[in-house]
C-alpha cells in the first residue's frame, strides 16, 4: 500500500480514517450536484455522474496537489449549452475531448505559471462571489415542478424541507464541540437520511432530480465528421471550456495553497485536468475541472491527502453500479445544509475587516469581480477583467513614479538621471522633464537607475534626440542594455557603453 501511495506522490502521513470519511461525505455533495448541472445543459444526468467519476479519478491520482476534487462543474458545463442545443450531444464530446488536449498543450508548454499574475483583490472578489453562487443554487432545491413549470415550496413541503436544512445546519455547527473524529458533514446527512427515512418524512429526495443507476463509462467515439467543417465548430466551445476549467481549477489550486500551507503544482494539474477532460469526451462524460466547494468540504472534513478524492469518485462509481436504489432517498435537504455551510465558509469574512485598510482601487476590483462572479456565472471572464482593471492600475501607478534629478557640471554639461520604470505609461511624463529650448548643447541622460520596458520607450527616446539633434545639441545615453542599444542604433544621440554597469534586461518587443 506504502508503494502505491509513493508512487503516485501522495503524502507520507495519512490519516486513512479521515480521508475514508471525507471521500464519502465529497460522494454525497457531488452526485445531486452533476446531475443537476447535467439536466440544466440537457444532457443525459448520467453524463454528469460519469463526469464526476473520470475527473475526480484522474486528477486525485495525477493531479497538481492532494485535497483537491475535481466533478463535473456547473462553470465548464454553462459554456456547452448552446453547442448541445445546437448540434447535440456528439459534437459536445468532441468539443470535451477537445478542451482536454488544448488543455494538456497549456500543463506541457508551461503556461499554468500565468495564474499568480492574479492579484489578492481579484482573489477576494472571485472567492466571495463564489460563496454568493453556492448559497444562490441550493435555494433552487426550495422549487418544485408543478404542471412542467417551476415553482416555490409551499405549506408543509416547504416548512418540511426548512426544518431539515436547519437540523442540518445545526449538526454541522454543533458535533465538532463534541468529537472531530467523525466529518460532522458526513454525520448531518446520515442523521437526516436517517431521520427521514424511519419516520417516513415526505421531503424531496435525490431520485426527484434524476435517475443515478447505470453501468461503467462506455467506450464511446464522437459520431461526427471528422473534418475542418466540425473543428470549426467545436474549436470555439473547446476553447472557452479549457480556458474557464483552467482558470477555475488554478483558483482553486492558489486557494489550497494559502489554506494548507503548502505549493501545488500548477502545470501537472493543467494536464492531469486535460487529461481527464479528453477521456470524458471519448467516455460519454460532460467534462469539468475542479470544484471548490466540493474541495472545501474535503478540507473541512480533515483530508489533506489524495487518497479522499480516489475514495470520492470510487464511491460515485460503485453508487452508479449497484447503489442507486439507496442514495436515490437521500434527502435533499440534507446536503442543501451541508452546501450553506460551505457557502459560509467559503466567504472572505476578513475580507470586511480589511476593507478600510485597502486602496480604494482594489476595493472597487474586488467588488467588481464578486459582482460579475454572482451576475455572469463566469468565472473565468470575472477574474479576466479583474486582471486587466488591477494591470492598468498598476500602470497608472507607476506611470507617475517616473523622476528625473537634473544638474549642470563644472564643463557646462547638464546630466539627466533617470529614476522608475520607463513604458508606454510614463514616456509622456519622461518627455515632460526635459527643457530642449533652454539646455546647453550637451547633455547626458542616465538611465543607470531607470528600465526601458518596451517599445513606446524606446520610440520616446528616439524621438527626444530627434528633437535635441534638431536644435544642434547633443544627447550622450548611459547605462542602456545591449537590447536598447540595437533598438537605438538610428537615434541621433551617442550611447556611452559602460560593460561593468550596464543592464542586461530584454526590452518587450
Amino acid at each position: 500500500m506504502d508503494r502505491i501511495i509513493n508512487l503516485f506522490d501522495f503524502s507520507q502521513k495519512i490519516n486513512y480514517k479521515n480521508e475514508i470519511l471525507a471521500g464519502l461525505t465529497v460522494a454525497m455533495t457531488m452526485i445531486p450536484e452533476s446531475l443537476s448541472f447535467a439536466i440544466l445543459a440537457g444532457f443525459p444526468p448520467l453524463t454528469g455522474l460519469y463526469a464526476a467519476f473520470i475527473m475526480g479519478l484522474v486528477t486525485a491520482i495525477f493531479g497538481g496537489r492532494p485535497g483537491m476534487v475535481s466533478g463535473g462543474a456547473g462553470a465548464t458545463v454553462v459554456v456547452l449549452i448552446a453547442l448541445m442545443q445546437s448540434h447535440g450531444i456528439e459534437y459536445v464530446f468532441a468539443a470535451v475531448a477537445l478542451a482536454g488536449i488544448l488543455q494538456i498543450g497549456v500543463g506541457i508548454f508551461k503556461l499554468g505559471k500565468f495564474i499568480r499574475l492574479v492579484p489578492n483583490p481579484v482573489m477576494y472578489g472571485f472567492v466571495n462571489g463564489l460563496a454568493v453562487i453556492i448559497f444562490m443554487s441550493q435555494l433552487e432545491q426550495f422549487k418544485t415542478i408543478v404542471n412542467g413549470e417551476s415553482s416555490w415550496l409551499t405549506g408543509t413541503a416547504l416548512y418540511t424541507m426548512t426544518g431539515l436544512v436547519a437540523l442540518t445546519i445545526a449538526i454541522v455547527l454543533l458535533f465538532p464541540k463534541i468529537t472531530k473524529a467523525v466529518p460532522a458533514s458526513l454525520v448531518a446527512i446520515l442523521v437526516v437520511f436517517a431521520l427521514v427515512f424511519g419516520l417516513g418524512i415526505e421531503t424531496k429526495t435525490v431520485e426527484d432530480i434524476a435517475s443515478v443507476s447505470g453501468g461503467f463509462p462506455p467506450f464511446h467515439v464522437p459520431d461526427i465528421a471528422f473534418n475542418f467543417e466540425t473543428l470549426k465548430v467545436i474549436f470555439p466551445y473547446s476553447l472557452i471550456m479549457a480556458a474557464v476549467g483552467l482558470t477555475e481549477g488554478l483558483l482553486t489550486l492558489n486557494l489550497v495553497d494559502e489554506m494548507t500551507g503548502t505549493r501545488g503544482k500548477s502545470n501537472k494539474e493543467c494536464v492531469a485536468q486535460g487529461s481527464a477532460n479528453l477521456l470524458n469526451g471519448f467516455f460519454t462524460g460532460m467534462g469539468g475541472c475542479p470544484m471548490i466547494a466540493q474541495t472545501l468540504v474535503n478540507l473541512s472534513a480533515g483530508a489533506r491527502a489524495r487518497l479522499a478524492g480516489i475514495i470520492a469518485a470510487i464511491t460515485i462509481l460503485i453508487i452508479i453500479l449497484f447503489g442507486a436504489p439507496v442514495i436515490g432517498k437521500l434527502p435533499v435537504a440534507a446536503l442543501v445544509g451541508v452546501m450553506i455551510m460551505v457557502a459560509i465558509g467559503t466567504f472572505e469574512w476578513a475580507s470586511f475587516t480589511i476593507i478600510n485598510k485597502m486602496p480604494r482601487h482594489d476595493i472597487i476590483t474586488g467588488v467588481l469581480v464578486a459582482v460579475i462572479t454572482v451576475w455572469r456565472h463566469n468565472l473565468a471572464l470575472a477574474v479576466f477583467v479583474g486582471v486587466i482593471i488591477s494591470a492598468l492600475v498598476f500602470a497608472w501607478e507607476s506611470a507617475k513614479r517616473i523622476r528625473a534629478r537634473h544638474y549642470i557640471d563644472d564643463e557646462g554639461i547638464k546630466h539627466y538621471e533617470i529614476y522608475g520604470p520607463l513604458f508606454f505609461a510614463s514616456t509622456k511624463v519622461f518627455t515632460d522633464k526635459f527643457d530642449i529650448e533652454n539646455d546647453p548643447d550637451e547633455i547626458i541622460i542616465d538611465f543607470k537607475e531607470s528600465r526601458i520596458s518596451d517599445m513606446s520607450a524606446i520610440e520616446t527616446i528616439n524621438g527626444l534626440t530627434e528633437k535635441y539633434s534638431k536644435a544642434g545639441k547633443k544627447v550622450h545615453l548611459r547605462h542602456l542594455s545591449n537590447d536598447c542599444r540595437r533598438l537605438l542604433s538610428n537615434a541621433e544621440a551617442v550611447i556611452d557603453v559602460n560593460i561593468i554597469e550596464d543592464p542586461t534586461y530584454r526590452v518587450v518587443k
